[in-house]
């Protein structure tokens, strides 16, 4: 029986192993926090006078709440002091006053202080959050510069480096990719006009490098000052933090006024000597490790960030709090003895008192500032990260919810646009999981046999995937289902590949071999969390589309909410468990015939399929199992990879480019990536010669060879064989490809028979020129059963080939609202007037081409139609 001396309580006392019991949650400061964060994720996009409004009614309000508690306090030290002074001469004690907020006389009840100091704090800290952001959206409108941009004016400017330059990724456009641009954070300091007025300004700016920036462009250092000679334009979108873009005329190196700061290059020295000694390692350790350590993306290749983005590990690649937590860890030990941290880790063995174990975190936090930039993201890691250790290592995980909200209370008034970072957002939640739904999740899985260790990593993964999954949702349109596991299997080389990424780090100005061996023990780790994240991107059912926007991201939240709920009523059951453990399974791996009976598609026996890759081509012929035959990649690497995955192709036999337009040959990547490649077949026109040398360079990094397509050529695979019509060779008497059409007219032009007695005409991006010059050489060209419309069905077809070709089906490859106007109607006209069935990927999908003869029918998504006989 329990005495009440020995009941437990929990308002405090002393728990088990003699640790002080938690009390309750502490959420006094919630609500302010998220006050000052809607007023100033509001006030960004108000006008000056609406927030000046705002903030003058919430002060005023807030300040009369508190003004009879202020005076309450007040005349309780006026009555305190002076019974101390008539105390002596009345021989009695002076009357007690009443504690301040609590209530006197009849009819007030105990406690209404407080929720009036509540509700001030909240006005208070509305106002405050208000005028923060308003005083940073003034910057924006002040100056010369907001006007000059609407004007699209060239201007010299002077500015200062806020961030790191980065590259964008390279765009894709019809014929060309082009480069991708170097773009900066800048503040404008003095800006000199079209007439010569030079004004000196504050101005937050987005800077766009000269075409063909090189690498000087991209070393530059946060707090460097250049001078520029630019083209102002404005903001891109409404809501953009920066006043105007200014794209620098000119080329050549950067003009320099003054170089960056000493605490800005002793962090550059540092991450250039992590760059040097992670130079030896192989390719996805040397990109990923710098990533891992300090945030530096700068090697990470666009496949392998496609790769992270799918299985949700993105959060890996960014300076983030779990950097910091990682090597802090090794002061007070691992999560498993959070309830003992005092005697985890390496302080207590090197004799290290708990005040010098904060102080060498503090320098620890410090030194990881510096080292990663002490910009808004940097210090908001830091802050998370800091909040996130003290719960490991403290075991009082609920008590960190007002540390937790005094952090982003501090850092939305510091930088406001904050508030409006899906970054924030995300770091706040998932720390907030950690702290609230984490450590319940743990307690039930551990209640399960599930062992500690174990329980802690799958609760935190989880947790922090529900609660950060709809917000994800909002600007991905997609829901990863593997990244929960694939998060789990990451961790165990995530705290390796950080420490000895650190350890490299610091070595490197001293000892550089020290630093390569010890980046190459890095690089272990390292290269397996990317081979986690290739791994996983390459299931068929890593990711699963899902509507975008805010209400996308309610629709998943009410999903998630009704799932948990399930949960919890459902009795636990191993069954139960089982079955929902192969339904995920099932979901992810998509095995072919099971996807076939539930979406239709691709239908059974299908012969090709036209996939939905925007505006570009990709067309794939079934030569029978998971072996394809592949006729161009598109112009997206990610597209073209998810529509052979969901064609089930594992083997291509071989990959035909017809010309090397990076709208046919961009995606080669997606081709590669995960499959066995037999060969890569091109036109004999290298032109344009940029995107040639990518396909030659692409298939050499992957050990395929290239070879020439050559007019006259006949080949086999399975049920196909096909013989190549065009380009002819030099020799022959033909228009030369590079006339007219110049690449278009070099396509590589296919006549294609199956098993089935089907014919298949595939026409590449052909002009007019080119498609009488086919004719001519191939006066016997037989009528088709489908024809791949050449140049996206543009207007210029020759008449005499579409009527000579007589195809029963005709597919278009075109992207939606493309700026060239692809499919022509005039081009559509022509082919339904001569009986043919049109299908277009822009308004159908992904078209797949089935049934022998005349069964023949198009199956766009899934819906069946038959073509005509």
């Amino acid at each position: 029986m329990t005495t009440r001396a020995e009941a437990p309580s929990s308002r405090g006392g002393v728990g088990r192993a003699g640790l002080p019991r938690e009390g309750p949650t502490d959420l006094r400061l919630v609500p302010p926090a998220l006050a000052a964060w809607g007023a100033g994720a509001l006030a960004l996009g108000a006008s000056g006078w609406a927030t000046l409004t705002a903030v003058l009614v919430c002060a005023v309000a807030g300040l009369a709440l508190l003004a009879p508690t202020v005076a309450r306090a007040a005349r309780s030290r006026s009555v305190r002091a002076a019974g101390a002074a008539w105390a002596p001469w009345a021989g009695r004690p002076p009357p007690s006053p009443s504690p301040v907020g609590q209530a006197r006389g009849p009819g007030r009840r105990p406690g209404r202080g407080l929720r009036v100091g509540a509700c001030a704090a909240v006005l208070l800290c509305t106002a405050a959050g208000a005028a923060a952001a308003g005083l940073h959206a003034a910057d924006l409108r002040r100056g010369p510069l907001p006007g000059l941009a609407r004007e699209y004016a060239h201007v010299t400017a002077e500015v200062t480096v806020t961030s790191d330059p980065r590259r964008t990724r390279p765009p894709v456009h019809g014929v060309r990719t082009t480069a991708g641009s170097v773009v900066l954070d800048a503040e404008a300091t003095q800006v000199t006009a079209p007439g010569g007025a030079v004004t000196r300004t504050r101005t937050p700016v987005l800077v766009f490098a000269p075409p063909g920036a090189g690498q000087e462009w991209l070393t530059l250092l946060p707090s460097t000052r250049l001078r520029l000679a630019a083209r102002l334009a404005p903001p891109h979108r409404e809501g953009d933090p920066y006043a105007a873009v200014l794209r620098v005329r000119g080329a050549g190196e950067p003009a320099v006024v003054r170089g960056p700061s000493l605490l800005q290059r002793t962090a550059g020295e540092l991450r250039a000597g992590l760059h040097r000694a992670t130079d030896g390692l192989p390719p996805d350790a040397r990109a990923l490790l710098p990533g891992l350590v300090v945030g530096d993306t700068s090697r990470i290749p666009p496949d392998l960030r496609d790769a992270f983005e799918a299985t949700d590990l993105s959060h890996l690649l960014a300076v983030s709090g779990s950097n910091l937590t990682i090597v802090l860890l090794l002061l007070i030990g691992p999560v498993g003895t959070a309830q003992r941290a005092e005697r985890g880790g390496l302080a207590p063995l090197l004799g290290i008192s708990l005040r010098t174990t904060a102080l060498l975190g503090g320098g620890l936090t410090l030194a990881f500032v510096i080292v990663c930039r002490p910009d808004p993201s940097v210090l908001r890691a830091a802050a998370c990260g800091l909040i996130t250790l003290l719960a490991i290592g403290t075991g009082r995980r609920r008590s960190l919810i007002p540390a937790l909200a005094a952090a982003v209370l501090l850092l939305v008034l510091v930088d406001p646009w904050l508030t409006r970072s899906y970054g924030f957002l995300l770091s706040v939640l998932a720390t907030g999981a950690l702290l609230t739904i984490a450590p319940p999740w743990s307690a039930a899985l551990q209640r399960r046999r599930v062992p500690p260790r174990i329980a802690e990593a799958l609760a935190a993964s989880a947790a922090a995937q529900a609660v950060c999954a709809p917000v994800v949702v909002m600007f991905a349109a997609r829901v990863s289902l593997v990244a929960v596991p694939c998060n789990l299997l990451a961790e165990l080389a995530v705290a390796p590949a950080t420490v000895l990424g650190f350890a490299a780090l610091a070595a490197a100005p001293v000892a550089l071999p020290v630093a390569e061996l010890l980046a190459t023990l890095a690089g272990w780790p390292a290269g397996w969390i990317a081979a986690v994240a290739r791994a996983g991107a390459a299931l068929p059912g890593a990711k699963a589309d899902w509507p975008g926007g805010w209400r996308g991201g309610l629709l998943l939240a009410a999903a998630t909410a009704l799932v948990l709920l399930a949960a919890r009523r459902v009795p636990h059951r191993p069954w139960v468990a089982a079955g929902c453990a192969v339904a995920l399974l099932l979901a992810i791996a998509r095995p072919a015939p099971l996807t076939r009976i539930v979406t239709g598609w691709p239908p059974p026996g299908w012969v090709l399929a036209m996939c939905e890759v925007g505006q570009g081509d990709a067309t794939v012929l079934a030569a029978g199992g998971d072996t394809a035959v592949v006729v161009d990649a598109g112009p997206d690497p990610g597209l073209v990879d998810d529509c052979l995955r969901d064609l089930g192709v594992r083997r291509v036999a071989l990959l035909l480019l017809t010309h090397f337009h990076a709208d046919h040959v961009a995606g080669l990547p997606g081709v590669l990536r995960g499959r066995s490649v037999g060969a890569v077949q091109t036109t004999g026109l290298q032109e344009p010669p940029e995107q040639a040398a990518f396909v030659h360079r692409t298939a050499a990094e992957a050990g395929v060879p290239v070879v020439r397509a050559r007019a006259g050529e006949r080949r086999r695979i399975g049920p196909l064989n096909w013989q190549v019509l065009w380009p002819p060779a030099p020799t022959e008497r033909a228009p030369p490809a590079e006339a007219a059409g110049g690449a278009n007219d070099a396509s590589v032009t296919l006549l294609v028979r199956t098993a089935g007695g089907l014919v298949l005409l595939l026409l590449g991006d052909l002009e007019p020129p080119a498609q009488q010059g086919l004719l001519r050489a191939h006066p016997w060209l037989p009528e088709v059963d489908v024809l791949k419309v050449a140049h996206h069905g543009s207007a210029h077809q020759d008449p005499e080939l579409l009527r000579r070709a007589g195809p029963r089906l005709a597919l278009v490859s075109a992207g939606p609202d493309n700026p060239y106007g692809h499919p022509s109607p005039r081009t559509l006209a022509a082919l339904r007037d001569r009986g043919a069935v049109v299908l277009r990927t822009d308004r159908d999908g992904a078209v797949a081409v089935a049934g022998p003869g005349p069964r023949l029918r198009a199956v766009p998504a899934g819906v069946s139609l038959k073509a005509p006989p």
